[in-house]
C-alpha cells in the first residue's frame, strides 16, 4: 500500500482491545475519528481505534479521478464493483495492521476489524480469509465485493458480525447489503443486521447499536 499511515484514538489508558476501522471511497483515516467519543463506551473499556488511510489512485467510475480508494470500481454491477487485485492488496494491508496490533500486545481475540462502504467490503473480504482468530467484524453500508470469496471462507463460523445499511442509500443499494447477509448465512455465519432510515451515512441510533455491540464483544 502507498499510504500505510494511520490515525489513532484511544478511549482510555492501557487499551485492552483494538478496532481497525477503514473509511469509504474518497475519505481518509480522519473520517471516523470523531465517532469515538460519540460511542460513549463504558469507562472501564479502553480501546485503541486505528483508522488507516487508503492509497490515492484513479477510480474508473469517477472519470479516472485520483482519490483515496481501497480498490478501483469499474461499474456498479456485480462484475465491475471491485478490482480483485486491488481488493486483495488492501486485505493484505489490513492483515498487516492486525499483525501490528498483536505485536503491540493486543491478542487477536481482542481485535475487531471494521469498515464503511468500500472499507467495509475490504473488512468483509479480510474477515473471511484471515487466519487470525479475531474478535469480530463490523461492516457498515457495504457488500461482499467478490461473491466467490464466500466459498473460500476460513474464519470460524461463530465470528460475531455486525452489519448495517441505510434504507434510503442512493450509493450502495440496500439490496446489496441484504444479499451479502444472506450469502454469509448460507455458509453458516450468524449476522446481527440493522436497517436505518438514512442515506449512505451513519446515524445516531446506529452509533448507539455499534457501542452496545462493541461492549458485548469486549465484555
Amino acid at each position: 500500500m502507498h499510504n500505510p499511515d494511520t490515525v489513532e484514538v484511544v478511549s482510555g489508558a492501557d487499551p485492552v482491545g483494538s478496532v481497525i476501522w477503514l473509511h469509504g471511497l474518497g475519505a481518509d483515516g480522519h473520517d471516523f475519528e470523531p465517532i469515538v467519543p460519540e460511542l460513549k463506551l463504558p469507562k472501564n473499556l479502553a480501546l485503541r481505534f486505528v483508522f488507516p488511510h487508503a492509497p490515492v489512485q484513479a477510480v474508473t467510475v469517477n472519470g479516472g479521478m485520483e482519490m483515496r480508494s481501497w480498490y478501483d470500481i469499474v461499474s456498479f454491477d456485480a462484475e465491475g464493483r471491485a478490482n480483485r487485485e486491488d481488493l486483495q492488496r488492501s486485505s493484505a494491508f489490513l492483515e498487516s495492521l492486525i499483525s501490528r496490533e498483536i505485536e503491540r500486545g493486543i491478542e487477536a481475540r481482542k481485535i475487531v476489524i471494521a469498515g464503511f462502504s468500500q472499507g467495509g467490503a475490504v473488512a468483509i473480504n479480510t474477515a473471511l480469509q484471515t487466519q487470525h482468530d479475531i474478535a469480530g467484524l463490523m461492516a457498515l453500508s457495504t457488500y461482499i465485493a467478490i461473491p466467490d470469496s464466500i466459498e473460500g471462507a476460513v474464519s470460524r463460523k461463530d465470528l460475531p458480525i455486525f452489519m448495517a445499511h441505510g434504507s434510503f442509500d442512493p450509493v450502495l443499494r440496500l439490496e446489496w447489503g441484504r444479499e451479502s447477509v444472506e450469502q454469509l448465512k448460507s455458509v453458516g455465519y450468524s449476522v446481527e443486521w440493522h436497517e436505518y432510515p438514512m442515506a449512505h451515512a451513519v446515524c445516531p441510533s446506529e452509533i448507539d447499536d455499534i457501542s452496545a455491540w462493541l461492549a458485548r464483544i469486549f465484555a
